[in-house]
C-alpha cells in the first residue's frame, strides 16, 4: 500500500473526513457542492450530534463526480494511540468494501499537534496493514487497499517526518515475523541470520556459540538447551545514539526459546504448536533495537537474548537435576518446562556485570499464569525500583500497549528456597505463579533498577489486537520505544 500527501482528493477515492462537528469540512474548497449538501445534512442529524461514535458511509449515484464518502467522528483530546486504533479500524473497512483508492481529510480543531495526529493515523493504518503471509499460495486478505492520501496541509519536512512511520515500523515487523515463523524454520541459529539486517543501520552484533556458553559458564542456559539438536546461541545487539561515551547502557533483555516442549517435563499437545512464539522476548528486543536505529535514537542501548529449544531427548534436562548458573548460584529444576527463567538467570547476570547498565528491562513469555491474570489485554510488570516501574507505565498509557503492575516481596522469594541447592526452579504451589517466577529472576540482578514484563499473554493473539490482525502483535516495541524516547533522548 503506497501512502501519500495530496493537495486535492482523487475524484475516484472514497473520502474519508475525520470531523469534530464538520464545520471546516463544510469551509473546505476540497469538495464540491452535492458533496456539501449532503455533508451538511448529516452534520445537522440527530445521529451524529448524539453518536460520540459517529462512523457511516454514503454512496452516490453512477452520474456524480465522487462516488462515496465517510463520516468518522473524532475526539481532538483523545491519547494519539486512540487514532491509531481507529485508522486501523478505517483500513479494514476499506478492504472489507474492496475499496482500492482512499483519501483522508480530517479537522484541525482541538487537535494541538497536527503533525503528530497524522502520524498516528498514518502509523495505525501501516501497523494494522501487516499480515503474516510468507508461507501461503493464496493471500486470506479480502482486498488489498492500493493506496491512501492523506489531504491535510504540513510543510515537506512534517510531511516527511510523518510518513517516516513507514519505514521505522519495520522493527515491529521483524518482530512479528520472527514469532510468526515455523519451529523448523526459525531456531537459534536461524534467529540470528534474521537479525543481520539491522547491521545494515548501524546496529553491532556480537554473537556466542556453544563452545563460548560453555566457556563463559553459562550452564542455567545450556541445561535447557542440551535435549536439542539445535545449539544455543546468545546475541547482543549493541546502537551508540548517545553522544557520551558507552557507559551504563540502557539493557533491555530477552527470552528466546524457540520451541518450548516443556522438555522431559513433556506439555499437553494440545495447543503445543503455540509454542514457536515463545521467543516472544527475544523477538521484542531484536525489533527494539532495530525501530531506535532505523529512527536515529540518540541513546546508547544493548540488547540481549538468549536463544535456545527446549525438546525432550535421551540427553534432556531432567526434573530433580541441579545446574550451577553463571553467578554462581545452583538451582534444583523441579520442573523442566519453567525453562525460561534458567535462560534469562544468565543472560541478566552476564549483561549486568560487563556494562554496568543504567537499568535492565527484560520481557518473557513466561508464565501461563499471568494470562489467567490478566488474560490478552496486559502484560505483567514486575521491578525492584518504582521510578523505572512509573516511567515503563506511563509509556504503557502513552502508547496503548498495557502493563499492570503487581506485587514483589520477601514472603513470596521465600516459597524459592530449597533443600539441596540455592533455589528451585518452581514453588510446587498452585498460587502466584507470575510472582515467584519474577522472583526468581530478581536473584540475579543484584541492586540494578531492572523491570520484568511477563508478556506471555499479549505476545500472539487469535483474534487480533487494536494494532494488529490475528498472530503476532509485536507487543512491546511500542512501548519502550516511547520509554526510551521520552526519558533517555
Amino acid at each position: 500500500m503506497k501512502i501519500t500527501f495530496s493537495k486535492n482528493f482523487g475524484l475516484s477515492d472514497h473520502l474519508v473526513f475525520l470531523v469534530v462537528d464538520g464545520n471546516e469540512v463544510l469551509k473546505s474548497n476540497l469538495i464540491d457542492l452535492n458533496t456539501r449538501n449532503l455533508l451538511k445534512k448529516v452534520f445537522e442529524s440527530q445521529n451524529f450530534k448524539k453518536n460520540k461514535s459517529f462512523f457511516e458511509s454514503f454512496y452516490y449515484e453512477k452520474s456524480n463526480k465522487i462516488n462515496s464518502f465517510s463520516v468518522v467522528k473524532i475526539k481532538p483530546s483523545e491519547k494519539l494511540f486512540k487514532f491509531e486504533i481507529l485508522s486501523g479500524k478505517i483500513l479494514l473497512y476499506l478492504e472489507k468494501k474492496s475499496i482500492d483508492h482512499a483519501s483522508i481529510f480530517f479537522e484541525d480543531k482541538g487537535i494541538s499537534n497536527k503533525k503528530d495526529f497524522l502520524h498516528s493515523i498514518c502509523r495505525g493504518i501501516i501497523l494494522k496493514d501487516y499480515k503474516f503471509e510468507k508461507y501461503r499460495s493464496v493471500s486470506k486478505k479480502e482486498h488489498n487497499v492500493k493506496s491512501i492520501k492523506l489531504c491535510n496541509k504540513l510543510s515537506s519536512a512534517d510531511q516527511k517526518q510523518v510518513l517516516s512511520c513507514i519505514n521505522n515500523s519495520k522493527g515491529v515487523f521483524l518482530t512479528r515475523d520472527l514469532v510468526s515463523e515455523p519451529a523448523n524454520f526459525l531456531y537459534p541459529e536461524k534467529f540470528v541470520d534474521l537479525c543481520q539486517v539491522m547491521k545494515k543501520v548501524g546496529v553491532s552484533l556480537e554473537i556466542f556459540d556453544e563452545k563460548k556458553l560453555k566457556t563463559l559458564k553459562m550452564d542455567a542456559l545450556l541445561g535447557v538447551a542440551q535435549g536439542s539438536r539445535r545449539p544455543a546461541r546468545v546475541l547482543i545487539m549493541k546502537w551508540k545514539g548517545g553522544n557520551s561515551s558507552f557507559n551504563n547502557p540502557l539493557v533491555f533483555v530477552g527470552k528466546g526459546v524457540t520451541f518450548d516442549t516443556g522438555g522431559i517435563s513433556l506439555k499437553p499437545s494440545g495447543g503445543m504448536e503455540d509454542m514457536k512464539w515463545d521467543m516472544g522476548g527475544a523477538a521484542v528486543v531484536a525489533g527494539l533495537l532495530y525501530t531506535l536505529a532505523l529512527r536515529k535514537s540518540k541513546a546508547n542501548v544493548v540488547g540481549i537474548v538468549g536463544l535456545v529449544e527446549n525438546m525432550p531427548d535421551g540427553n534432556a534436562q531432567r526434573p530433580g537435576d541441579v545446574v550451577r548458573s553463571l553467578s554462581g548460584q545452583t538451582i534444583e529444576v523441579l520442573n523442566t518446562d519453567a525453562e525460561g527463567r534458567l535462560v534469562l538467570a544468565d543472560i541478566l547476570w552476564y549483561i549486568n556485570e560487563r556494562f554496568k547498565p543504567k537499568f535492565m528491562v527484560d520481557l518473557a513469555t513466561l508464565t501461563g499464569a499471568i494470562i489467567v491474570a490478566l488474560g490478552d489485554r496486559y502484560a505483567g510488570l514486575f521491578s525492584n525500583d518504582d521510578n523505572l516501574a512509573n516511567k515503563i507505565l506511563e509509556a504503557s498509557s502513552q502508547t496503548g500497549e498495557l502493563s499492570w503492575r503487581l506485587p514483589m516481596d520477601e514472603e513470596f522469594d521465600k516459597l524459592l528456597n530449597c533443600q539441596i541447592a540455592d533455589m528451585k526452579n518452581i514453588t510446587g504451589t498452585r498460587g502466584a505463579g507470575s510472582i515467584t517466577a519474577a522472583q526468581f529472576l530478581k536473584r540475579f540482578v543484584k541492586n540494578t533498577p531492572w523491570a520484568h514484563l511477563d508478556i506471555a499473554g499479549v505476545t500472539w493473539s487469535k483474534k487480533g489486537s487494536n494494532f494488529a490482525r490475528p498472530g503476532g502483535t509485536g507487543f512491546g516495541v511500542k512501548l519502550l520505544d516511547e520509554f526510551v524516547k521520552k526519558n533517555y533522548e
